[in-house]
C-alpha cells in the first residue's frame, strides 16, 4: 500500500511541535538608590537611536565577526528603541535621586533641566562573548553640554543571560550619563 505524499506532509506537520517563544526585557537597576536627593532636577532621555541590524523584536545573535542569526524563538518583549530609553531613565532616576526623568524615542523635548541623547553604535549579543554595548551620548542643560562614548562588554552564555548582561551594560551607561549631569 502506498501512502500519498500529501498525507505524509500532513502527518509530519501534525507530529512536529511548535517553536516555543521566549520573551526578554531590559531591566533597570537592581541595587538600592544611593543617598542624596536632587528632586528638583528634571531630565528627558531621547531620542535614542539603535542600529537597524538589531532594531527588531527577534533577538539578533552574533555568530562570527561578519555573521548573525536572527532567532525566532528568542524575542524582545518591546522594541529596543523603547526599552533602552526606559532602562536608562530608571538608572538616572536612581543615580540622580529624582523621579522627574522621562524617556521617549521621539525627538520632542518637554521643558526640562537636562536633555540626554544617545546613539547606540553597537548592541551585540553573542553566547560566546556576551553582550556588547557601545554608545555615543550627550547631555545638554543649563547652557552647558557634555559628550561621551561608553563601551561595555558583559559576560553571558544564553539568551536570558544576554538580556541581563545588556541590562547591566545599560546601567553602567546610565551611571556615566548621571555623572556627566552632576558635572554640568
Amino acid at each position: 500500500m502506498r501512502t500519498s505524499p500529501l498525507l505524509c506532509l500532513l502527518l509530519v506537520a501534525a507530529c512536529s511541535s511548535p517553536i516555543k517563544e521566549n520573551y526578554y526585557t531590559l531591566s533597570g537597576p537592581q541595587s538600592p538608590a544611593p543617598a542624596g536627593n536632587a528632586a528638583s532636577i528634571s531630565v528627558f532621555v531621547g531620542p535614542v537611536t539603535v542600529p537597524e541590524a538589531v532594531d527588531r523584536l527577534a533577538m539578533v545573535l552574533r555568530t562570527s565577526p561578519n555573521q548573525v542569526e536572527i532567532s525566532d524563538s528568542h524575542l524582545w518583549a518591546e522594541p529596543l528603541k523603547s526599552a533602552i530609553p526606559r532602562a536608562l531613565a530608571e538608572t538616572l532616576m536612581r543615580e540622580l535621586g529624582t523621579p522627574n526623568v522621562r524617556a521617549t524615542r521621539a525627538g520632542a523635548t518637554p521643558d526640562v533641566d537636562y536633555r540626554v541623547t544617545v546613539e547606540v553604535q553597537r548592541f551585540d549579543s553573542s553566547t560566546q562573548s556576551g553582550a556588547t554595548l557601545d554608545a555615543l551620548w550627550s547631555v545638554a542643560g543649563k547652557g552647558k553640554s557634555r559628550t561621551g562614548r561608553s563601551t561595555y562588554t558583559e559576560p553571558a552564555a544564553d539568551p536570558a543571560g544576554l538580556a541581563a548582561a545588556h541590562s547591566r551594560a545599560l546601567e553602567r551607561l546610565g551611571r556615566d550619563i548621571a555623572a556627566a549631569i552632576k558635572g554640568v
